[in-house]
């Protein structure tokens, strides 16, 4: 039965589970970029999204509730300060999973786990989005025609 069972355990008691995702958030935030087992790139999103959302508001609590979480001031200071100003804009999905084949020692099932906005092959491509315009017309522009001169004004000079 899977009563109660809401994420993955990765075949880990609690505290080695949490330090390693501790861990794997801190090499992920530090290089942009990790490979690592689709399971645990799985288990570090559902880790680390809901701390790069706290970390778009710069405050103390913040600060803590992150650092009690990361255990590492470095990836907090890097977390807070770079990754903070690079995903203000954007309202989640701060991570791209990209699967990789499988390893070949074990056949497990590898995983590239990444920081969206830090990927420039994807980002560079891509125009701007345009803004959605509503499809029923609006007032159309007047054309400004020049003064039509008749032949009454070409008469009176």
């Amino acid at each position: 039965m899977r009563h109660g069972k809401k994420f993955n355990h990765l075949g880990r008691k609690s505290a080695h589970r949490k330090a390693m995702l501790a861990n794997m958030a801190c090499s992920l935030i530090e290089h942009k970029r990790i490979n690592t087992t689709t399971a645990k790139a799985k288990a570090l999103k559902q880790f680390v999204e809901p701390l790069i959302t706290k970390s778009k508001e710069d405050t103390t609590h913040n600060r803590r509730i992150v650092m009690s979480r990361l255990k590492q001031k470095e990836a907090v200071a890097e977390l807070f300060r770079d990754v903070a100003s690079k995903v203000g804009d954007r309202p989640g999905g701060y991570t791209r999973i990209i699967k990789l084949g499988n390893r070949l020692g074990d056949n497990a099932d590898m995983a590239m786990i990444e920081l969206v906005d830090y990927n420039e092959l994807y980002t560079a491509g891509r125009p701007e989005k345009k803004t959605r315009r509503s499809r029923r017309g609006g007032k159309k522009k007047a054309v400004a025609t020049p003064p039509v001169e008749t032949q009454a004004s070409n008469e009176e000079e």
